[in-house]
C-alpha cells in the first residue's frame, strides 16, 4: 500500500497550516511555493480538504486558507482519507464474502489486524503532535 502523491501533498499542506496556527490565513500560492507543490495540484487538494471539513477557504484580498479546527483535532487519517478515500489493505477486510476461501482463508485475520493497526496509528496521530515534535 502506498498513499498517492496527492495525499502526500495534502499532508504537507496541513502540516504547513498547522505550524502557522488557525488565526493565520495562508495564500495557496505561498503554501505551494514553500512546500514545493504544483499550484494547480494544490488548488484541487485544498478544495477536497475543504469539502472534508479539514480546511476553510476565503476568497478575496484578505482571503486564504486556514485549518477548520485545531490541529490537535485533525489526524493523518482525516487528511489521507479526505484525498484517497477509505483505506483498505485488502477488499476482504471490509467484506469477507469477497474471498473465495471464505472462513478457511489463512490470511484474512492478518489483513484485518494490520488494517486495524494502521487505522489506529493514523487516527491517533494528530497534526499538533506532528508539528510540536
Amino acid at each position: 500500500m502506498q498513499i498517492t502523491k496527492q495525499a502526500d501533498y495534502a499532508v504537507r499542506a496541513v502540516m504547513y497550516l498547522s505550524a502557522h496556527g488557525r488565526r493565520h490565513r495562508m495564500a495557496t500560492n505561498k503554501i505551494a511555493m514553500d512546500q514545493k507543490i504544483p499550484l494547480s495540484f494544490l488548488a484541487k487538494i485544498i478544495s477536497q480538504l475543504s469539502i472534508a471539513g479539514v480546511v476553510h477557504t476565503m476568497r478575496g484580498a484578505k482571503g486564504g486558507v486556514t485549518l477548520s479546527r485545531p490541529a490537535s483535532e485533525i489526524s493523518l487519517l482525516d487528511v489521507v482519507e479526505a484525498i484517497d478515500g477509505p483505506i483498505t489493505l485488502n477488499e476482504c477486510v471490509l467484506d469477507a464474502s469477497v474471498c473465495p476461501f471464505g472462513e478457511n482463508c489463512k490470511v484474512h485475520e492478518v489483513w484485518c489486524e494490520a488494517h486495524t493497526d494502521l487505522m489506529n496509528k493514523l487516527g491517533a496521530t494528530d497534526f499538533q503532535t506532528l508539528v510540536s515534535g
